[in-house]
């Protein structure tokens, strides 16, 4: 089969497209057919071997699987047909992957295999940020940096699918009528003043602020914040970690939480099957996820590059075979 190889953590460059062994499927292990993998920033860092996570060379990267059943161990909870979603780790870009149970959710019914793939962790970050860690409540005020990115994009459609009034900040040009078309109701350009302007949309402040970004945005953030309000921290994305002066936090009586899905489900295995059946809802009711770009797995080094560079708007996603 044929699977995108990373030779060396130099980046995108290092990958390169090679045929490998067929994978087997050992006792209770299910093999699938890999019909698209979504493109999410920690496979860049994993290229440049800069991830919490850093398998031994070489290896296949691609987390967010999209694929069919074609093996299955007898009495298990998938049959052969089936259409899942893997949160894989590694190994999605290629055409079969070996997986288990633990890590297999049902795809949605009415999803295409690439907007399974976009699902991933972009949606389950957004509603695990907004639902378990900020308590958004219907009729909230809910602030988005980063809101072009694919974290950013997930959690203005959840957020508007738990019935709360968005802001969508954002850096780059461009990218308004995208996050009108997610649903935001605002987009405010994080140029001089933005902060005020965000006071202004929201009556005095957000209910919650979700950000991926960190940086030095994070202070003129924090002040947007509303009393009683949540300021949810989920990355690091524009590089710099940021420290918080507890007065601010004190005196308007605000919290900050952290966000971190990946470590939180180390813990509470049972969380994503719990969060998938609530997005399965939510796409019943007519919530999409969006897909903005896609490659052919033969340009994934490219995917990579445009991801890095900012060239995309929303969610990335790697075809593999229709």
């Amino acid at each position: 089969m044929k699977a995108q190889v990373l030779r060396e953590e130099s980046g995108p460059d290092g990958l390169e497209l090679v045929d490998v062994d067929d994978p087997r499927p050992g006792p209770g292990q299910y093999l699938v057919d890999i019909k698209a993998c979504g493109v999410c920033f920690p496979d860049v860092l994993m290229s440049h071997g800069k991830y919490q996570m850093r398998p031994p060379l070489p290896f296949t990267p691609g987390t967010e699987v999209a694929g069919v059943v074609r093996e299955a161990p007898e009495g298990g909870q998938y049959r052969v047909g089936d259409k899942v979603l893997v949160f894989a780790g590694i190994g999605g870009f290629s055409e079969q992957m070996v997986a288990v149970p633990e890590q297999m959710l049902p795809q949605p019914e009415g999803l295409s295999f690439a907007e399974g793939a976009a699902m991933g962790i972009n949606f389950q970050t957004a509603i695990f940020a907004l639902k378990l860690r900020a308590h958004t409540a219907p009729g909230e005020v809910v602030g988005v940096l980063g809101a072009a990115g694919g974290v950013g994009a997930a959690s203005i459609r959840v957020a508007k699918a738990m019935g709360a009034k968005v802001i969508a900040i954002v850096h780059r040009t461009g990218a308004e009528q995208m996050l009108r078309d997610a649903g935001a109701d605002e987009v405010v350009q994080l140029t001089e003043g933005w902060g005020e302007k965000v006071k202004d949309l929201s009556d005095g402040g957000v209910d919650v602020m979700i950000d991926p970004v960190g940086g030095e945005v994070f202070d003129d953030a924090l002040r947007t914040v509303a009393p009683d309000g949540r300021y949810v921290v989920i990355g690091f994305a524009a590089g710099g970690i940021p420290t918080v002066k507890l007065n601010r936090v004190l005196f308007r009586n605000i919290d900050i939480v952290g966000a971190a899905w990946g470590e939180y489900i180390r813990t509470h295995p049972g969380v994503p099957a719990m969060l998938h059946d609530e997005l399965t809802e939510m796409i019943a009711d007519g919530l999409r996820p969006p897909v903005d770009t896609t490659y052919p797995l033969a340009e994934l080094p490219q995917a990579l590059r445009d991801l890095e560079g900012g060239k995309v708007f929303g969610k990335a996603v790697v075809v593999v075979a229709d």
